[in-house]
């Protein structure tokens, strides 16, 4: 073989020894820079998701010693049986909220996935110590005012709380796991565990503390409406990104969700240019979409989302998708 030919082939086959090297060497970089990213939206969602449960769990504790405690007034759900249990009993209240709420957090374990139960586990003791350690004044004594401002901050502490991906109030994890059982909106289960509350409250302790827990109750429940915008809604989201098919998977196999492919187009710069793509549609959760969104991003930060409330949904994997996800 001529020299020279064999000299430039082994020339040849040293630069794509090179090449492939530096292509690894980019892959690596890339895949380290890739976990960097994710690791730092992680740490930024847990700083801000625990921020919003300490904030919820002051407010709430200060609508129970401040307000609710002294005046021997419930509200509805775990935090009620809680407080009437307390009120019956002399049971310091701090215990109490652990013991009701265990079941719930057993329940969320196996229907809301690991994270949601250990955040909500922790929650739960952190609003138990703080009643057991923190001193508030007592406000007022107006019976009218108690029930009204008690009953705004408990809801602002749950709604916190919900807002930072767990819950200090297991009743809406119960009446998710209801609401997929037999059908019916989240909204009519609470009703009727709450009517049950009240109506124990009533015989127990007197119509006119009943009477005024209801107000504690709508006051808070109105309040919770107002930071989280309805736990019993659904969430419809539209994503529209280049990396559908991970979107796609993400959706299948992270939140355990179905979801709709539609194929569309996108328009963009001045002559309105356009290319197909296609588009993502599902349905999730108030309690999901904090998981959803920190998802979203760790695949593509700049794709186009577009968030809309459901007020109910039947069929599909909303009420009846597996528990195990």
């Amino acid at each position: 073989m001529d020299p020279y030919w064999t000299q430039m082939r082994i020339l040849t086959m040293v630069e794509q020894g090179q090449l492939q090297e530096e292509v690894k060497i980019k892959q690596s970089e890339y895949k380290i820079a890739k976990k960097q990213r994710e690791f730092k939206l992680m740490l930024v969602r847990y700083l801000k998701d625990f921020g919003l449960i300490s904030l919820g769990i002051i407010s709430a504790s200060f609508g129970f010693k401040g307000f609710l405690l002294t005046n021997h007034f419930i509200d509805g759900g775990a935090t009620g049986i809680s407080l009437l249990i307390s009120a019956l009993t002399k049971i310091p209240l701090y215990i109490l909220i652990i013991g009701v709420n265990i079941p719930f957090v057993v329940l969320a374990y196996n229907i809301l996935g690991r994270t949601f139960a250990i955040k909500t586990a922790l929650a739960i003791t952190g609003l138990a110590v703080c009643l057991a350690t923190l001193q508030f004044p007592d406000i007022t004594h107006d019976s009218l005012l108690v029930a009204l401002f008690g009953g705004f901050f408990l809801g602002a502490g749950i709604g916190l709380s919900v807002r930072g991906g767990a819950v200090i109030d297991g009743t809406e994890v119960l009446a998710i796991y209801l609401s997929r059982k037999l059908g019916t909106t989240i909204g009519d289960v609470i009703i009727i565990i709450n009517v049950l509350i009240f109506s124990t409250a009533a015989y127990f302790l007197s119509i006119e503390i009943a009477l005024y827990s209801m107000i504690t109750y709508l006051s808070a429940s109105k309040t919770l409406d107002f930071i989280i915008e309805g736990i019993d809604e659904y969430i419809g989201v539209t994503i529209i990104s280049p990396q559908s098919e991970k979107m796609r998977r993400m959706v299948i196999e992270s939140l355990g969700r179905g979801v709709t492919v539609y194929n569309g187009k996108r328009g963009f710069g001045k002559k309105g240019d356009s290319d197909e793509i296609d588009i993502i549609y599902t349905v999730v959760t108030r309690l999901e979409l904090n998981k959803l969104n920190t998802e979203i991003e760790k695949i593509d930060a700049n794709a186009f989302v577009v968030m809309s409330s459901v007020k109910d949904t039947k069929g599909g994997m909303i009420k009846k998708r597996p528990f195990n996800h």
